[in-house]
C-alpha cells in the first residue's frame, strides 16, 4: 500500500497537544486592530481549540500526525 499524502494546509495551520487535541490561531488579529478593543485582541491571540466534531476530519488530512 503507497504512503499516505500529508494536507500541508492543515500541517500549517494546525497544531497538536500532549494529549492529542487540536489547536489552531484565530482569524482577525491581523490588521483594522484600532476598532477592537484590548480584551478582543488579547483573546485573538490565543490560540482557539478545534471541535471534536472536526477531529475526523483532521486525522484525514494528518494521516501521520504532526
Amino acid at each position: 500500500m503507497p504512503k499516505l499524502k500529508t494536507r500541508k494546509c492543515a500541517a500549517k495551520r494546525l497544531k497538536q497537544t500532549g494529549t492529542g487535541k487540536y489547536r489552531h490561531n484565530k482569524a482577525g488579529s491581523r490588521h483594522i486592530l484600532t476598532k477592537k478593543n484590548a480584551k478582543r485582541k488579547r483573546r485573538l491571540g490565543q490560540d482557539g481549540a478545534v471541535s471534536s466534531a472536526e477531529k475526523n476530519r483532521i486525522k484525514a488530512a494528518l494521516p501521520y500526525g504532526l
